[in-house]
């Protein structure tokens, strides 16, 4: 029965409980005045059904002309609302009113979300803004709204879909480490110096890179007047500093078999991990299974929130020989790891990663909290 009131609401329209009562008595009247003849009871019936039938053709109408459109929404992290806005235009010349928004979130994010509009005059813009509140990663998509009215007599229910696409990123909790010395150490060492790669970047300031003409608002103490004076045109000097840099790959292992809590812990690490990396002036990367190595920030932030495990066999891992920060559950298949590489390991057991150089493991259990054990000393590190 609920499925067949909803398909009358969204197909045409559904009585409202007093419409039922009201049908029912004037299918009552009928039959009375059918028994007896007495006209005052057709013409009770007659009103009543005419009065229903009214009140079905006008909540249809009430809706036609509205037009929903749905703001982008900022990606947030887990913890932090979302801010959606839907905002409904009224195209006709006629008033709207006395009708419902109803934007149906996923069920991850919570309950259905319903907004109620008393009056919209013609050409104007009705906006609702609401937070959500977020308390797990994910990409979120749901492709409509519903507009729902009963006016303007309030005995049959109308309601009809809208497209408004919304899609909600959700990245995942980024922990504060004021230290990290399963990152800190990464690498391989040659002498008493960790290895590295020097990593030029334009700046305004340090060595000069090439000339190139003025531009207006380029500052005059970078204005090269020796070559200026021989092309006869202002050039000034682009400059780029030198910093040395360590390369580093966050990979998580997606094709092992985790369980729920575990993995939504180690998603978490790789997110910390990645941002602290960035912080400490790494040349960090992000890799799964799934996809290709990931270096813009955004995208690895945006991989990390639908990331899901995809456990597979019979298929060998290949990940680029770069200093690595592996993060799997206990039991996966092995991988070779590159020299001077860390693993982070979920559960119990022995774990299956090799690499060419000792390999230094850290056992995480997922029910102590995980930013003390990332900022934990590793005594059984080696270099």
């Amino acid at each position: 029965m609920k499925r067949f009131t909803q398909w009358l609401e969204h197909r045409w329209v559904n009585p409202a409980y007093v419409g039922w009562i009201l049908l029912g008595l004037a299918l009552f009247f009928f039959a009375a005045a059918t028994n007896t003849l007495a006209g005052w009871l057709y013409v009770i019936s007659g009103v009543m059904l005419a009065l229903l039938l009214i009140a079905a053709v006008l909540p249809p109408r009430n809706l036609q002309g509205l037009v929903v459109t749905r703001s982008p929404m900022a990606p947030v992290t887990a913890g932090v609302p979302l801010d959606i806005e839907l905002q409904v235009r009224n195209t006709q010349r006629q008033s709207k009113g006395l009708f419902q928004i109803i934007d149906p979130l996923p069920s991850q994010l919570g309950a259905v979300a319903i907004h109620a509009v008393g009056t919209l005059p013609p050409g104007q813009l009705h906006t609702w803004r609401y937070p959500v509140p977020t308390t797990r990663r994910g990409v979120y998509r749901w492709p409509t709204v519903d507009l729902r009215t009963a006016a303007p007599l309030g005995l049959f229910w109308c309601r009809r879909t809208v497209p408004a696409p919304a899609t909600a990123v959700v990245y995942p909790q980024v922990l504060p480490l004021k230290r990290c010395p399963l990152l800190d150490t990464v690498g391989q060492r040659q002498g008493q110096h960790w290895r590295y790669n020097p990593l030029a970047k334009a700046d305004t300031q340090g060595v000069t890179r090439s000339l190139r003409p003025y531009r207006w608002g380029d500052p005059t103490r970078l204005i090269h007047w020796r070559t200026s004076a021989r092309y006869g045109e202002l050039r000034v000097r682009e400059l780029e500093s030198i910093t040395a840099s360590r390369e580093i790959l966050i990979a998580l292992n997606t094709a092992a078999r985790w369980s729920e809590e575990s993995f939504e812990q180690a998603v978490v690490a790789a997110a910390s991990l990645y941002t602290y990396a960035l912080k400490q002036g790494f040349t960090a990367a992000f890799w799964v299974p799934q996809a290709d190595t990931l270096r813009d920030s955004a995208r690895v932030m945006h991989a990390l929130a639908e990331v899901n495990p995809a456990p597979f066999q019979n298929r060998a891992l290949a990940l680029p020989q770069i200093s690595t920060i592996w993060l799997t559950a206990a039991g996966a298949q092995p991988v070779v790891l590159a020299a001077g590489s860390r693993q982070l390991v979920w559960g119990n057991g022995d774990s299956l990663a090799t690499s060419v150089d000792a390999l230094s493991t850290m056992q995480i259990d997922s029910e102590l909290p995980l930013e003390p054990q990332l900022q934990a000393n590793l005594s059984q590190m080696s270099s």
